[in-house]
């Protein structure tokens, strides 16, 4: 079966409140509230979107989402009443796509689970879509991103792309030869009032992992300080 949410809380109430409130409005949701269930579901499931709460009794949902992230590329929102940075920063960094903080509202809490979802949902139908002959960018003399398969290629590896991932350096590929100011990011590539700017900035980083020869010393990805990011001119568009 498919359900297009899963919510991940060792508390009970909450889990089961925000899944009841997320069905009355035709998102698809299932909960559970440990860590094994967790596992379990995801084997027996298919599922769009995990909303994932850091603690899930003896273990953290930090081990679930880098255990998560071995089999499967759907979103995972953090949420959790810790409010550290350390704690954002690792969500994120071990392949959280965002962090909201604990107590939520169930009707931005919707916003949000449908804005990912709605992201989500048109990348895979344009990766089911795409044609086998691809439009490619040379990014530099090793990184090349498959426009239709929304890959990246590098050498001879072939690197997954995030969908928020690819869309942001879709976008800055775009706008090369200028430079796009963080807000104009937030607002055209996430499109979600609720992003904030420290989101943007490690989803930088993890494509400088994935393209820069040196990710401490960028030259395709340059930051502007205080105002944005940079790919230059010679990142030529060509077909392969």
């Amino acid at each position: 079966m498919k359900y297009q949410c899963l919510m991940i809380d060792d508390d009970r109430v909450i889990a089961e409140t925000t899944a009841e409130y997320f069905n009355m409005f035709d998102i698809s949701t299932a909960y559970v509230t440990g860590y094994d269930e967790a596992v379990a579901f995801l084997a027996e499931h298919e599922v769009s979107l995990l909303l994932l709460d850091i603690n899930l009794g003896d273990k953290s949902g930090f081990e679930l989402c880098k255990n998560v992230r071995k089999n499967y590329d759907m979103p995972i929102l953090f949420i959790s009443a810790r409010s550290s940075d350390d704690d954002v920063l690792t969500a994120l960094n071990i392949g959280g796509d965002d962090y909201i903080q604990k107590p939520y509202t169930l009707n931005i809490l919707l916003a949000k689970v449908r804005a990912i979802l709605n992201r989500y949902e048109k990348s895979l139908k344009t990766e089911d879509t795409a044609a086998e002959a691809s439009d490619r960018i040379r990014i530099n003399n090793e990184a090349v991103l498959d426009t239709n398969l929304h890959k990246l290629r590098k050498g001879d590896e072939q690197i997954s792309l995030k969908a928020m991932e690819y869309k942001l350096l879709s976008y800055l590929l775009t706008n090369k030869n200028r430079v796009v100011t963080k807000d104009e990011l937030l607002s055209e590539v996430w499109n979600d009032p609720f992003i904030s700017e420290g989101t943007l900035a490690v989803h930088i980083r993890h494509l400088r992992e994935k393209i820069e020869t040196d990710p401490n010393d960028p030259q395709v990805i340059k930051t502007v300080w205080g105002v944005g990011y940079l790919i230059e001119e010679w990142c030529d568009h060509e077909t392969l």
